[in-house]
């Protein structure tokens, strides 16, 4: 055999007898294998060796069967009381190697210890007693092996240590019995020696299948966090998302109802946020939303000694679970910071942005006894905030929760109500300023329901609109205001309100088409008003609808300007011909100096693109007189006449005719 074989051999056989250090993983698990049998290991010395000793009381000197010993068996109990108070501390992998090659190093005089006694008896004896010797040696050793199995090197040291001299020593005796034993202690050693490297193979190869099937686990057990955390982070502003904000909601709540304590929902919706996205794109809009979503963060991050939870819902909305037994003060205080860092100014490259916030809380269990309806009534409080407080603030309360029961009253009825029968049209003039001739009429919807009496536009409209009813409705008025104004004179206009939802539905305004057409009515005696809050509902949709009324000779008029957002951008990218001024603006027009300059810029701009200028809610000489000065177009308000109903439409020309004096008289808007 070549030498450099050799040495392998050599090094791959004193590897056997070291603990390895290679593989941290390995010596642990041999570790605390091998410190759950080491009580019985000693168990094993101490009682065999007692029993022996017993054996040999009477027949040798007393140092061999009692000082030794008990030196031995003091020795044994002092070590497995040593291994049972350690048994449960956290060791570093160096303190475990440390403690392996410890017991490697002490397993040799151990088992040298105890064979040399044994072999200093075996003369004593007579031959029952000297093959019980034999007997100790050999069961003992077999049991030690065992119990070191999982320390590969210890178990093999007791084999070299024990058996090997065992073996020669019961053979150099030439008694054929104890020479038998020897031989078959041999074999048996060996096959020993042969299950322990087998199994110390597998226990290695199980502990490294072992770390694989852990590593496989905290990978998938990793990727499901990520998944979790993913499924519930808003991808744009990395705030936790709708379906976070309900977990969160969930638990908030069924906390708070079990400690009796109260707990808030609050939902912020950005204000002037979507002309932000029609004016300057969505790539600005993101960031826009990314820096408010922060903002509101900090803010709820620092609000103590209350914890807010903050989510993004969707779109400009947000959410907020307000917990630590909150009160009214303390919702108003949190809705006042976020509205003072949402207000400041979002400087974003070329664009400077400005926006505001409504914001809506309800309260357990003051507003609701379960997390859903509580929600709900944030919801509405929101709703409230954004019709009449917009900009603030709103907790909901028991005359929010009225309005509610009226709302849903006004929806259910709705539903059924006969548009034919229970919808009445009424018709206010729009009067040339200068002429001072009626140049149309505004057609309104009234509800004269069977179980509310009259109903306010203002509350059955939004309501058609929540229920998906506003386009039926219109279409069923839309009808009956055409065939009245087909009765009216040639230079009569007839002006007709479109929702939202009228302008900005896929093919929405295809069945309004379709009646003006079967009307018989020229379309270019028909203004659409539209809103700038139905302009902003969907941009897009809505100027392409606007197009298409333009192009079939309706006129288009933009109502309540000066109340909604980036209504200058809208004057300039929609094909108007009208714009009606909001009656906010008239009211104070001759005390409020700012009111004044507000219209003077309005007409100014409206002569300068050569749009009409529509004024609304004069109800006073003096108004109109400031008016004219001012050079507006067109009148509408009181001062002239209130909404009438269709019938009356021909008494109020022929009157007007005789008091203008010249009945004969057009005036074409």
């Amino acid at each position: 055999m070549p030498v450099v074989d050799l040495k392998s051999h050599l090094a791959a056989a004193m590897r056997l007898f070291r603990v390895p250090a290679d593989n941290p993983d390995l010596t642990r698990a041999q570790f605390d294998a091998f410190s759950k049998q080491i009580p019985l290991l000693y168990f094993i010395l101490m009682s065999n060796t007692i029993a022996v000793a017993y054996t040999y009381l009477n027949v040798a000197p007393d140092w061999l069967t009692m000082i030794v010993p008990s030196v031995l068996t003091v020795l044994a109990a002092l070590r497995t009381f040593w291994w049972l108070r350690q048994r449960h501390l956290v060791r570093s992998d160096a303190d475990i190697l440390r403690n392996l090659r410890a017991t490697n190093w002490m397993t040799l005089p151990i088992g040298a210890g105890f064979t040399a006694w044994s072999f200093a008896l075996f003369p004593y004896g007579d031959p029952f007693a000297k093959s019980q010797v034999a007997f100790y040696m050999a069961v003992t050793a077999i049991g030690c092996i065992f119990s070191l199995m999982h320390l590969r090197s210890a178990a093999l040291i007791v084999t070299l240590v024990v058996d090997v001299p065992y073996v020669l020593f019961f053979w150099a005796t030439g008694e054929p019995t104890l020479k038998a034993i020897a031989i078959n202690n041999l074999l048996v050693s060996g096959a020993m020696v042969t299950v322990l490297v087998i199994y110390y193979r597998d226990f290695a190869d199980l502990v490294a299948s072992r770390k694989s099937l852990l590593a496989q686990q905290a990978a998938t057990q990793a990727l499901s966090d990520e998944n979790f955390r993913l499924a519930n982070l808003d991808s744009l502003t990395e705030l936790p998302n709708r379906r976070r904000f309900f977990a969160e909601l969930s638990s908030a709540f069924t906390d708070a109802e079990r400690r009796n304590v109260r707990v808030a929902v609050g939902i912020i919706d950005l204000d002037g946020f979507k002309p932000i996205n029609d004016n300057y794109g969505h790539s600005v809009g993101d960031r826009v939303l990314i820096e408010a979503g922060r903002r509101i963060r900090e803010v709820c991050e620092g609000f103590g000694p209350q914890r807010v939870e903050f989510a993004r819902l969707g779109g400009d909305e947000f959410g907020l679970v307000v917990c630590g037994d909150p009160d009214d003060a303390d919702l108003l205080r949190l809705g006042q910071r976020i509205g003072d860092q949402v207000k400041l100014p979002y400087q974003l490259d070329t664009a400077h942005t400005g926006l505001s916030c409504s914001i809506g809380f309800a309260l357990f269990p003051q507003s609701a006894t379960t997390a859903e309806a509580l929600y709900e009534c944030a919801d509405y409080s929101l709703y409230h905030a954004k019709r009449h407080l917009r900009g603030r603030t709103v907790i909901f309360s028991s005359e929010l929760e009225a309005e509610i029961r009226s709302r849903g009253v006004i929806e259910n009825l709705l539903r059924t109500a006969d548009f034919s029968t229970e919808m009445d049209l009424v018709f206010q003039p729009i009067v040339d300023a200068m002429s001072e001739h009626t140049a149309g009429f505004e057609v309104l919807a009234r509800w004269h329901s069977s179980r509310l009496g009259l109903v306010s536009p203002a509350d059955f409209i939004p309501a058609a609109e929540r229920i998906g009813l506003i386009r039926p409705l219109t279409q069923a008025l839309l009808v009956r205001a055409l065939a009245a104004a087909k009765t009216w004179p040639d230079h009569i206009r007839l002006s007709f309100n479109l929702s939202a939802h009228d302008v900005c539905a896929a093919e929405g305004i295809l069945p309004l088409i379709s009646i003006i057409e079967k009307s018989g009515l020229p379309p270019h005696r028909i203004d659409f008003e539209i809103t700038e809050t139905a302009v902003t509902f969907d941009f897009v949709r809505a100027q392409q609808s606007i197009a298409t009324l333009k192009a079939m000779g309706c006129g288009i008029s933009l109502d309540d300007f000066g109340t909604g957002y980036s209504s200058l951008s809208h004057v300039h990218r929609l094909p108007l011909d009208k714009i009606k001024i909001d009656r906010s603006f008239v009211a104070d027009i001759n005390d409020n100096p700012v009111s004044h300059k507000i219209i003077k810029s309005l007409t100014g701009l409206c002569d300068d693109m050569e749009i009409a200028c529509v004024v609304e809610g004069v109800e006073t000489r003096a108004q109109l007189d400031t008016l004219r000065r001012l050079g507006c177009d067109f009148i509408q308000g009181y001062y002239f006449a209130k909404p009438m109903p269709g019938d009356a439409i021909g008494d109020y020309l022929a009157n007007e005719g005789q008091r203008l004096g010249g009945a004969g008289a057009k005036v074409v808007a």
